[in-house]
């Protein structure tokens, strides 16, 4: 398949074929249809995040359908429709992912960094941090959501019924959630 690399040897990505992924016990293959740009694509690219993978698949706002499915995934078909985040891996035994809080799990992956992503033709994802995605969103409108919408979404979340907000900074995740909170 074509895909996206970063070697982490220069400041930009190579264009390659690369063997098909072949999806492991609770995940997901899929077929990518679009994967947005975040600014930690560009963070990994410019070196201004640490390698901890050499070569890796950049990018986390993945918006494409089901192909296939390993043992033991429930809740997907072949044919669905899913998104793709930034924490595509959490060890589920950690305090933090024992309380509901698993965007800091003591041994996260993440999609584009510490795992492959979607600037590829196809790409796995474990299905616990897989999303269905509603029709009413192109897939260009959706794969954003999937990084700054869901950022903006659990903090709206955990202010609860605040009448008041604060927003430290103003990147996509602001911007989605400044809007929402106004309506």
């Amino acid at each position: 398949m074509r895909a996206m690399v970063f070697d982490g040897n220069d400041s930009w990505l190579h264009d390659m074929q690369v063997p098909d992924p072949q999806p492991d016990a609770g995940q997901l293959l899929i077929d990518v249809h679009a994967c947005g740009v975040c600014r930690t694509d560009l963070h990994l690219i410019d070196h201004e995040l640490p390698h901890r993978r050499q070569p890796v698949i950049p990018g986390h706002e993945i918006v494409g359908t089901v192909a296939a499915l390993g043992v033991g995934v429930a809740g997907f078909a072949v044919g669905d429709r899913v998104g793709v985040p930034w924490l595509g891996h959490t060890c589920g035994q950690c305090s933090y992912c024992t309380s509901a809080r698993e965007n800091l799990c003591d041994d996260p992956g993440f999609t584009g960094y510490t795992l492959d992503g979607g600037y590829a033709e196809r790409t796995v994802a474990d299905s616990r941090y897989c999303f269905h995605l509603p029709a009413q969103y192109s897939d260009i409108e959706a794969a954003p959501l999937l990084c700054a919408g869901l950022i903006g979404y659990r903090t709206l979340k955990m202010a609860g019924d605040a009448r008041r907000i604060g927003i430290y900074g103003f990147g996509a995740a602001a911007h989605i959630v400044a809007q929402i909170a106004r309506h």
